[in-house]
């Protein structure tokens, strides 16, 4: 059963959605930009068979808050207050383009609280690297948010690059391959860096996660099972 709660993070109020037994070991998932938790609906309900499993609307998305400032650290702080209110430990994170991002941030700066962390298509942080937004479906997000975020992401700070090798947690860096609408050719370099990640390519472009949910999720519970 999916549940649908918010929770104050300092000044900003985040929405998100549950999936699972409330005992379950906890997974979070973090949306592309332009998204919401909605966009994990399938996949949540998969995991949820196994796991607790957590989906966030990021500031500026969904139904959280859309405050006046806008960048990725932010986010990745927000993620963090969410788990402390959530009092979770330690969790799985599962991050989509930007939420990707926002997930390996985490993961850099907070390594006590990432259990293991999944990257589906998520830009690496070399100049020119976008999200792309969805081309389809209601538009839900602050517009002021898109500029910010897409801006941070195409001049990534040279310390995203430098910090990606601090990463401890096992990492699976899922990839769209040629149907992807975002660049893969740094991905492979991305992926060197971070010092126990495996690659994978599945079939399903940009949004594999929307596409093929089952095999997605079949592929991240083995990971976080492994």
């Amino acid at each position: 059963m999916e549940d649908h709660s918010v929770v104050d993070v300092g000044d900003v109020r985040m929405a998100y959605r549950s999936w699972g037994d409330q005992h379950g070991n906890p997974v979070i998932l973090l949306h592309g930009i332009g998204g919401s938790s909605a966009s994990w609906e399938k996949v949540g309900q998969a995991l949820g068979e196994e796991w607790r499993v957590h989906a966030l609307d990021l500031r500026g998305h969904g139904e959280s808050d859309w405050p006046d400032e806008y960048d990725l650290e932010l986010m990745r702080d927000d993620v963090l207050g969410f788990i402390e209110e959530a009092k979770i430990d330690r969790a799985g994170v599962v991050g989509h383009g930007m939420g990707g991002v926002v997930a390996y941030l985490l993961a850099q700066e907070y390594p006590d609280r990432v259990e293991r962390l999944v990257l589906e298509e998520t830009p690496a942080p070399y100049a020119g690297a976008d999200d792309p937004l969805p081309t389809d479906g209601p538009v839900d997000y602050d517009e002021n948010a898109i500029g910010e975020i897409q801006a941070q992401l195409s001049d990534p700070p040279a310390e995203w690059l430098d910090r990606l090798g601090e990463i401890v947690a096992p990492t699976l860096m899922i990839t769209g391959g040629a149907e992807s609408d975002m660049s893969q050719e740094d991905l492979p370099e991305m992926a060197d860096r971070i010092p126990d990640c495996a690659q994978l390519t599945l079939p399903g472009g940009h949004r594999i996660h929307e596409r093929q949910p089952q095999q997605f999720a079949d592929k991240v519970s083995d990971f976080f099972t492994s």
